[in-house]
Formats: structure tokens, sequence, C-alpha cells
């Protein structure tokens, strides 16, 4: 749309639109979408609000996902072996390029698991189902190679 001259451009200067961390803070306390758009709808599969408990999961599956590389490093400078071939192959380049890649594999996933939350898998159990196992696998992980590493002293 063209101005002519004598008109006068009132709008601000900031877009609204750009993402900030105020942004960020307000779409996250004052999220909308939390149920059913429709009456009809039976499955509710993407939200602006998510439960509290899969932010608890989430963190503490990146968290231990963290502990797991450094300790899996400690353990490999003490003599074990790598079970897993394909961190086995990437740790072979740099413990940089296998921290970093074990970190990426572990975020992607838990971000799909989250945004999938709401879903059915085979129309049986939930995806946030399967955040709680992966939880609770690293952190049997975490105990075992805890376990081991006060062994090696």
């Amino acid at each position: 749309m063209a101005m002519s001259e004598g008109t006068i451009d009132n709008r601000a200067i900031a877009d609204r639109r750009t993402l900030s961390w105020r942004t960020v803070l307000y779409g996250f306390l004052r999220s909308r979408r939390r149920a059913h758009r429709r009456e009809a709808e039976t499955e509710v599969r993407f939200l602006d609000w998510h439960h509290p408990w899969l932010f608890f999961l989430s963190v503490g599956t990146m968290l231990l996902s963290s502990m797991d590389a450094f300790m899996t490093l400690l353990l490999i400078e003490r003599g074990m072996v790598e079970i897993n071939p394909v961190m086995a192959a990437v740790m072979g380049h740099s413990t940089a390029m296998f921290a970093a890649t074990k970190l990426f594999m572990t975020g992607a996933g838990v971000m799909m698991l989250v945004f999938m939350a709401k879903s059915h898998f085979m129309n049986r159990f939930r995806t946030g189902l399967f955040l709680t196992i992966i939880f609770s696998f690293y952190a049997c992980l975490v105990c075992y190679e805890f376990v081991h590493l006060m062994d090696s002293f």
C-alpha cells in the first residue's frame, strides 16, 4: 500500500511479533490452549500448555544424559568399553563430538516426545509415558555407572 506525501506513518517502530524473553515468559505463564477446541475432538494432540511433570521429566532426562556422558568418559578411562555401537563410533572421533552427539540426540528425542505428549502410540499408550520410561532408564544407568565408578577407586 503506497502512502501519499501528506500521510504520517503512526506505526510503532518495534514489531510486537518479534521474539523476546518477555514473549517466552508470557507464553509460558499465560498460554491459552489447554484443552479441546471443540467438543467433537476426542484427542488433544498439540497444546500451548504442558503439564509441569513433563518439564521435570525433560529437564531431568537431559541432566541425567549429561551425567551419563561424563561418567561414560570416566569409566572408559578406567578400562570399561562403550557397548552402544553408534556412540562407540562417534567416540572414535573425539570426546567433544561424543558429548555433542549424545546431548543432541537426547535433546531432539525429548523435544519430540514433549511435543507429542498428548498423542497415543498405537492407540494405547500416551507418548508422554515414554518420557517417563526414558527418565527411569537414565536414572538406573547413572546409578549403575556410579557404582562402577566407586568400585574403581
